[in-house]
């Protein structure tokens, strides 16, 4: 079936449609990964989002049952130069395009994936749709002018009841703003035993359950839309151990004084070099996020930046001066790429136990 994918800009582009026969819009951002297509389809920081692959062959491994981050997509779509129909690998069960059926998702393949990236690289993120290949132009191009897309995506993708992953080690406290099962996945092979609980948990409800640790998640948006979440770290900082990924991380920024601001094209891919500024050693890490936290802004803050991205000099990590607190903004559980930068959740783990004696 022919589609197009539409941008508020103007640029048109045609190409094939795959998954389910439905228009979807969404803020239309491009991933510079290799592989990994399954982990960023069920990643639900991408609630939302209409992703472009630069890669241009995907859908070559299939999909398997072992890959997905969540249950249910958030992605609002997907973008391909060439989606392969005959997948080969050994743990391959259904196809690309089956899976996008399954779930009700659309994608557009057969497109200049180039000049789609490079434009969103000179003028930055813009709003899509992709639609039947007989949809007005110019309609769809007003349409998407005078959208405003929600701005409850961590509400739409967070548990709405907590739940438990049993360990017979540290008690750690997962605040669920999007998580990713590879972070569950890390912890429990450390034997913690955890605790998801949902987005708007109170700092009292996570004290009442004296956990050992709290983890602050990865989730989709803008971080100034979790005013609660905020609330929520100033009350449990100091009182026990916290570690943040992604959003966890800006959140934590905000919640001690800091800025963030929004990237123009965000980092999305498994190859993005970051430097440890105290280690003074460089990882390759997995990254998916359109905000970032304003290094000036720390200045007057307690907080110490730890890590800053090589690409564009924005920061990367953070840890408190006093309390014991760290976050980075990329992903350490990877899912899909690197694992460099796994050690981080041994250095919670320690930081639990120090914090215990």
């Amino acid at each position: 079936m022919k589609k197009k994918l539409i941008l508020e800009s103007g640029e048109v582009f045609h190409g094939e449609g795959f998954g389910a026969e439905l228009e979807t819009a969404g803020e239309v951002v491009f991933n510079t990964g290799m592989t990994g297509y399954q982990e960023l389809i069920s990643d639900p920081s991408y609630c939302g989002q209409i992703v472009c692959m630069t890669y241009p062959l995907i859908g070559n491994y299939g999909i398997n049952r072992d890959d997905y981050e969540s249950i249910e997509p958030a992605i609002k779509g997907l973008i391909v130069k060439e989606l392969c129909d005959l997948p080969s690998n050994f743990r391959t069960q259904i196809t690309l395009d089956e899976l996008f059926k399954k779930k009700n998702l659309s994608g557009i393949s057969g497109i200049d994936t180039r000049r789609l990236t490079r434009i969103l690289r000179n003028h930055g993120v813009v709003k899509g749709k992709i639609v039947n290949a007989d949809a007005d132009e110019d309609t769809v191009v007003s349409e998407l002018k005078s959208t405003n897309f929600p701005t409850d995506q961590v509400e739409q993708v967070s548990t709405k009841t907590p739940y438990a992953n049993p360990g017979r080690g540290l008690k750690v406290v997962l605040v669920d703003f999007g998580s990713k099962l590879g972070i569950i996945r890390e912890l429990s092979q450390r034997n913690c035993d955890i605790t998801v609980v949902s987005q708007d948990v109170m700092a009292e409800e996570i004290l009442l359950m004296n956990p050992d640790g709290v983890m602050l998640s990865n989730g989709p948006g803008d971080p100034e839309d979790n005013q609660q979440a905020l609330e929520m770290i100033r009350g449990i900082l100091g009182k026990v151990p916290i570690f943040g990924i992604c959003l966890g991380h800006q959140l934590i920024g905000l919640a001690c004084g800091a800025k963030t601001f929004k990237l123009k094209f965000g980092h999305r891919g498994g190859n993005h070099p970051v430097l440890d500024l105290e280690k003074n050693k460089v990882a390759i890490t997995s990254q998916n996020h359109g905000y970032a936290v304003d290094q000036e802004s720390l200045k007057n803050t307690d907080l110490i930046e730890t890590h800053i991205a090589l690409n564009d000099r924005t920061n990367e990590g953070l840890k408190h001066k006093i309390h014991p607190c760290f976050s980075v903004q990329y992903h350490p559980e990877a899912s899909p790429g690197p694992e460099d930068a796994n050690y981080l959740f041994d250095e919670f783990i320690q930081l639990m136990e120090d914090f215990k004696k």
